[in-house]
């Protein structure tokens, strides 16, 4: 038993070989290069959200959903490209009026909705009700829970209060790089804490697991392995924040480590009931040995958000 355990491990550590970098890269350039990242994981997450519920009879409107979450995505990079719109058009001597990111983003979701509803008037495919739902709900927990992650990542160039933390109305040269660097570090180690997180919790629990966490949900998964998974959760963040994060106080670490370790095995469970209710064991198999996008990134689902809030409103306010 033990053994066809370990089977898939050579497989996934090739995976993650391949695939961390590649990560690493792209939340250290951000920009359009990070915010193209999320959409792709997020539109492929949706995806298999969606093949899911078709399981269950439902018969969600994909396209839309898919297209819809892609411009979700888009909202959280409204800041960046309202900044370079301005300054594009005020170089020719124009001036613009334009929504703000949330009056945007509110916009996006209102017309995503109407579409929905609209488009289910003329559909005889199953039940409207069940349909429309399926359809919104996951670019709700999805594209826009994911869309958060991009918005953590644009808060270091473009919501970054400088004065707190160099003491000076205008960030310099070296200073703007330094704040660009904080966020690439941000990303990376919420990723690798997630990351920890996950692998502590695994071996923890196939060494010491004896209590059942949740064994409706996630038979294997126990209270000794989600233990694990929290404390190097907490050492993770520690740890990033003596090397590479020096804007986080030690305390902010501690709650953001805390963050990814309550939170994080929350959306696991989250989507593994998912998967029980459909009878699947992944999302899907597009990544091998490890199954769906949905299932790799199930803790960023939960996390991103809360983290988000936590550094925008608490760390940086």
């Amino acid at each position: 038993m033990e053994q066809s355990r370990f089977g898939s491990l050579p497989t996934r550590i090739a995976v993650a070989v391949v695939a961390i970098p590649l990560i690493v890269w792209a939340s250290m350039v951000g920009s359009y290069m990070f915010f193209g990242f999320v959409a792709i994981i997020s539109a492929v997450a949706l995806y298999e959200f969606y093949a899911m519920a078709e399981k269950k009879g439902a018969y969600p409107l994909k396209t839309l959903g898919i297209l819809g979450g892609f411009v979700v995505n888009g909202a959280f990079m409204y800041e960046r490209i309202q900044v370079e719109m301005y300054s594009f058009f005020e170089e020719r001597g124009v001036r613009l009026s334009m929504f703000s990111q949330l009056q945007f983003l509110l916009v996006v979701l209102l017309v995503f909705l109407l579409l929905v509803l609209l488009m289910e008037l003329f559909r005889t495919k199953g039940s409207a009700t069940l349909n429309a739902a399926t359809t919104v709900f996951g670019v709700a927990v999805i594209s826009l829970f994911f869309g958060t992650l991009i918005s953590i990542r644009e808060l270091f160039p473009y919501g970054f209060p400088v004065p707190k933390f160099f003491q000076v109305g205008f960030a310099d040269e070296v200073q703007l790089n330094t704040i660009t660097r904080w966020g690439g570090y941000t990303i990376v180690s919420l990723f690798a804490t997630i990351w920890m997180c996950d692998t502590a919790a695994y071996f923890g629990g196939l060494t010491f697991g004896r209590h059942r966490l949740f064994e409706r949900v996630s038979p294997k998964k126990s209270w000794e392995g989600a233990i694990f998974g929290f404390v190097a959760a907490l050492l993770t963040m520690l740890a990033a924040r003596m090397l590479v994060l020096d804007y986080l106080r030690v305390q902010d670490a501690l709650v953001i480590g805390g963050i990814v370790g309550v939170f994080g095995q929350i959306g696991d469970l989250v989507e593994s009931r998912f998967k029980r209710d459909v009878g699947v064991k992944d999302s899907s198999a597009i990544i091998p040995g490890h199954g769906g996008v949905y299932d790799r990134f199930d803790s960023l689902v939960f996390v991103a958000p809360i983290v988000y809030l936590y550094i925008d409103f608490v760390v940086l306010s």
